[in-house]
């Protein structure tokens, strides 16, 4: 594997400004590439604000986000981003673009959705089915969302299975004391179960 340099945008995204959290979304991704790196992760639904809730039974506000998102990836010439929308098909999905310059390479649906404490998703969207491994400029990457990687047979596995050699997991949980340490020691666990298998 060649070296990877990532960067991290922890923005709070605006629920319901997609013109504000896109125009950040650019400038961070214009950031990211003049300081050298070559992949930039985005939190889960950055593109909407995290959790959009009844917004999401508007078409227009469907339709606007996939337009920013569209302006989001032509703005990744000479870069990767992996920014989280709102995909519109058949259903909705909570999903992650995987943009590398200037094109959409793949799109992950969100596997796990969560349905306790301050999460509403499974009212919202329909749970995702694959697992996407991208080959962006010779690193295999495979990328989901939140709560997928909090199962050990999910698709972490998979991705792993497929050979990926980076797995970004993007997410917008709320913060809470201690879930730092908790979510190292899952990881911990997710590394070391792969390794063995």
């Amino acid at each position: 594997m060649r070296r990877l340099r990532l960067a991290l945008a922890q923005m709070n995204s605006i629920v319901g400004d997609l013109t504000e959290n896109t125009r950040r979304i650019i400038q961070e991704i214009e950031a990211a590439r003049e300081q050298g790196a070559d992949l930039i992760a985005f939190p889960e639904l950055a593109v909407t604000g995290y959790p959009p809730e009844d917004l999401l039974l508007k078409p227009a506000f469907l339709e606007e986000n996939r337009e920013c998102l569209s302006k989001i990836v032509a703005a990744t010439k000479g870069v990767t981003a992996i920014v989280g929308f709102v995909d519109a098909r058949a259903d909705i999905y909570n999903a992650a673009a995987i943009a590398h310059n200037g094109e959409l390479a793949a799109v992950h649906h969100k596997i796990y959705l969560p349905n306790y404490g301050v999460f509403d998703e499974n009212r919202y969207f329909r749970a995702g089915d694959s697992c996407p491994v991208v080959n962006l400029s010779g690193t295999l990457i495979g990328v989901n969302i939140c709560e997928d990687i909090w199962y050990p047979a999910g698709p972490v596995s998979a991705q792993a299975f497929a050979d990926a050699e980076v797995i970004v997991n993007i997410n917008a949980s709320p913060f809470h004391a201690g879930k730092g340490e908790a979510r190292r020691r899952m990881l911990w666990t997710r590394h070391t179960t792969t390794l063995r298998s």
